[in-house]
């Protein structure tokens, strides 16, 4: 009997040509055959947008040896759902896989992540996903302390299988808490970005903004992914896309609206 090696679908939201995303390609090809379909230009930032009444632009790249790749124009939720009905139309991932992320999808964060909504969408079209990210901005960013936890994530993935309608967010710490002390099943913190708009004049003399801000962490729980981090673990939250508030849901029954 032959065994078929898993399909695995790769993206993010850095751009193609992110050492973060070549970085998972390699480690993906250990598991399985990999497609990527990835935005030609950083998305960070675009949460779960995608492109409506305009152009969206796929084209074939060889930047990966013997692999099939595509550069997407779009978002990485556009990237993924091209990936699912045009370039797989005809196949089902057994994996979609996201990243390596430069910046922390921790908290609130994952609600503007492209990493994840690229994740979130695999996961609404029902294929198993994660969304892969380390704490480091830097387009040097050392990623080689994250590789025998991705890998040791991956292949519990397709062995023991994600719940449906279920995308992982896991998170690594820097490389300077190597080696890290483990991985720690977490829910989100309750944490939020205080932003300032920095006002500014360009070099016509044109007003513009600048958001800059700080993270503001209001969890003192010792079971959350912020907590995990900077304490130098692997952090690992369940996320899905249903963002109904079931206890709101039971407590605004009672308004009168009738």
């Amino acid at each position: 009997m032959s065994f078929k090696r898993p399909l695995i679908l790769v993206s993010n939201d850095d751009g193609i040509a992110a050492p973060g995303l070549h970085h998972l390609v390699s480690l993906m090809r250990e598991f399985g055959e990999v497609v990527v379909v990835a935005p030609d230009s950083p998305q960070s930032g675009m949460g779960h947008a995608i492109t409506v009444g305009d152009t969206l632009r796929l084209e074939k790249v060889n930047i990966f040896d013997g692999l099939l790749a595509y550069e997407c124009s779009g978002t990485p939720a556009d990237c993924v759902k091209l990936a699912k009905h045009y370039v797989l139309k005809d196949r089902t991932p057994d994996l979609v896989v996201s990243g390596i992320n430069h910046g922390s999808n921790s908290s609130v964060s994952v609600l503007y992540s492209g990493t994840m909504s690229a994740a979130i969408e695999a996961a609404i079209e029902g294929l198993p996903a994660i969304g892969f990210s380390l704490c480091d901005y830097s387009h040097e960013a050392d990623f080689s302390h994250t590789f025998d936890w991705i890998r040791k994530i991956v292949r519990q993935a397709l062995e023991q299988g994600i719940p449906k309608h279920v995308a992982l967010n896991v998170n690594f710490p820097h490389s300077k808490h190597a080696p890290l002390k483990g991985i720690r099943w977490c829910r989100q913190a309750k944490a939020r970005w205080q932003e300032n708009f920095d006002e500014r004049y360009d070099p016509t003399g044109r007003r513009y903004f600048w958001l800059i801000g700080d993270f503001i962490n209001e969890d003192t729980g010792d079971d959350t992914d912020v907590w995990a981090l900077e304490h130098g673990y692997v952090s690992i939250v369940p996320c899905k896309f249903d963002m109904t508030d079931y206890d709101a849901l039971r407590s605004l029954r009672s308004w009168q609206l009738d």
